[in-house]
């Protein structure tokens, strides 16, 4: 799973957007490497667990002729509190790394294998991801 060497703090603190106001990705949001990619439509926090496990499909699926690229990275540290514990006493231990994904988003591209493939492939790891994803492909 991805995590990263070394992070500032501990613990970060949750950013609650305002859902009236929409927000989109700023960054990483044009094709860069392959030709297709998956996109995000929703708003998400995505654990690295689910990106690992839509790695897996996403390989599998294209078999030793393609390529894929991660475009996104879990930088940000989340906490979780154990089963029954009373309120108080301060916030939980770190449990894991995630990523807050903006609509518009590139979460994974592809490369080298024909058109039918890179769109199964990208479908069935848009299913193990917690928020709505579209196809979409380079324009020439």
């Amino acid at each position: 799973m991805l995590f990263p060497k070394k992070v500032k703090f501990r613990k970060s603190q949750t950013f609650r957007r305002n859902p009236k106001r929409a927000m989109l990705a700023s960054r990483g949001a044009v094709m860069a490497f392959g030709s297709h990619g998956l996109k995000a439509v929703t708003h998400a926090r995505v654990r690295s667990n689910q990106i690992e496990s839509a790695r897996k499909v996403i390989a599998r699926n294209l078999g030793k002729t393609g390529k894929s690229w991660i475009r996104i990275f879990p930088d940000k540290p989340y906490t979780k509190k154990p089963p029954e514990v009373k309120l108080g006493k301060g916030k939980g231990d770190p449990e894991g790394y995630e990523v807050e994904v903006w609509p518009g988003r590139i979460l994974f591209e592809v490369d080298g294998v024909i058109e039918a493939t890179a769109v199964k492939a990208l479908v069935a790891a848009a299913k193990k991801l917690p928020l709505k994803a579209k196809v979409v492909s380079r324009e020439h």
